[in-house]
Formats: structure tokens, sequence, C-alpha cells
């Protein structure tokens, strides 16, 4: 972005020019704008979105039943399967279009912009949601697309898919902030760093593997792979 002869660019220098070169995680918040008020935009408190979002959720929920007269079961049913439909969408965007490639300038400081600063700065954690600004424009489009494919159960499917991202949130934050528990929920630690520290052009799905195994990108885990190359028959 140019502004004039003397200004400098809005948007600061990108530092990932390719998509599958591992960089080592840099220390301290990033930065994506210059001007201090862009800047803030860019970030949020976890919070925000999770009470937003979950709200949201359940007030899809109650809005279905108690206002539109849908039947609690049909209601239920709608909201598990958004919820289960947010975790498709959640991969198709971090694949498609936080990923995309990279083969112009322009597309560099886009993709650094929306998604690349993450990656250099993994525990930056006012980056690890979408801002509020733009999370609700995105949430009203769904959810008026969703009424108008589906009808009135559209709520309640959207409400599952809002609380399906607000799941998808917390779980991105802690993956991020915390050490791994000792339960089955330590796979979704292990997938996301395979995205992080392996190879960022697999590993998509941060909720669950489950896309990443039907659409083949689930990379090779390293300790599985030295052990495939390593004889054990000599």
């Amino acid at each position: 972005m140019t502004f004039g002869r003397n200004r400098r660019a809005s948007v600061t220098k990108f530092a990932r020019p390719k998509q599958n070169i591992m960089a080592a995680p840099k220390p301290g918040p990033g930065k994506i704008f210059d001007n201090k008020f862009l800047e803030a935009l860019t970030k949020t408190h976890i919070a925000i979105p999770l009470t937003m979002f979950w709200t949201a959720g359940a007030v899809g929920m109650w809005y279905s039943i108690a206002k539109l007269g849908i039947v609690w079961s049909t209601a239920a049913a709608f909201f598990l399967v958004g919820a289960l439909f947010f975790t498709l969408i959640e991969y198709l965007m971090h694949r498609y279009l936080y990923h995309i490639p990279a083969a112009t300038e322009g597309r560099k400081k886009f993709q650094y912009t929306i998604h690349g600063v993450h990656h250099d700065h993994p525990r930056d954690k006012s980056r690890l949601a979408l801002p509020p600004v733009l999370s609700i424009v995105l949430a009203l489009l769904f959810i008026g697309l969703f009424r108008l494919i589906l009808g009135e159960v559209g709520f309640a499917f959207g409400g599952g898919f809002l609380f399906g991202y607000s799941t998808y949130l917390a779980a991105h934050y802690a993956i991020h902030m915390y050490k791994p528990p000792k339960n089955f929920l330590s796979i979704i630690w292990k997938h996301h760093n395979l995205h992080h520290f392996v190879g960022d052009d697999g590993a998509f799905g941060v909720s669950s593997p489950f896309w990443d195994y039907v659409f083949g990108t689930m990379p090779a885990d390293p300790k599985r792979k030295a052990a495939a190359q390593t004889n054990r028959l000599v």
C-alpha cells in the first residue's frame, strides 16, 4: 500500500515468503499495521467472542423452540448438525483461505495479515480469534444464508454453527496457551502442533483431525515416519 511519497505503508513487512517453510516462532506479540487504531482492530480478548457466540448459539436454539414452535428434538438435531457442519467450514477456510498460495506480493500481504502473523507469533493470545467486528459480520452472513436455505430451522442450525465456532475458539486458545491434558483431548494438541511445527500444508483441522483424514491432508507423524524408515528386520 502507498499513501504518498513520504508516508509509510500501513501494513508492515511480512515475514513468511513461502507457505511450506517452517519458521521458528517469534517472541512477543505480532504486528500488522503501523496505525495504532487499525492494529487495535486486529486484536481481541478471547472472552469476548466466546461470550458472544456461545450466547448467540443458545439464543438460536431457544428462539427456534420458544418463538418459532419447532419441536425440541428437531431443533436439537439441527443444532447438532450445525455444530458439526462448522468443523467442515473451519477446515475449508483454514486450508483454502488462510493458507491461500502466496503467488503475488498482494497475496503475501493478505495471507500474512489474516493468518501468517499467527504462525510467526503462535503465542500471541490477542490474535487467537477473529476480531469481534469481522466475526459478527461473518456470523450474520452465515445465519442469513442458513435461514434462506433451510427456512425457520436455519436458526437452530445457525445456533449450532455458532456454538461450534465458539468451541473451536476455546480449543484453539487452549492448545496455544496451555499444556496438553493427559487424556484423549491431547490428540488435538498434537494435531495442531503438526500444522505449526511440521508442515503448514496439512493438518488444517483444529477442533478435529477428521476432515484431514477425509481429504488426505493428514501429515505423517515425524516419529512414525522415522520408525517406518528404520529396517527392524536386520
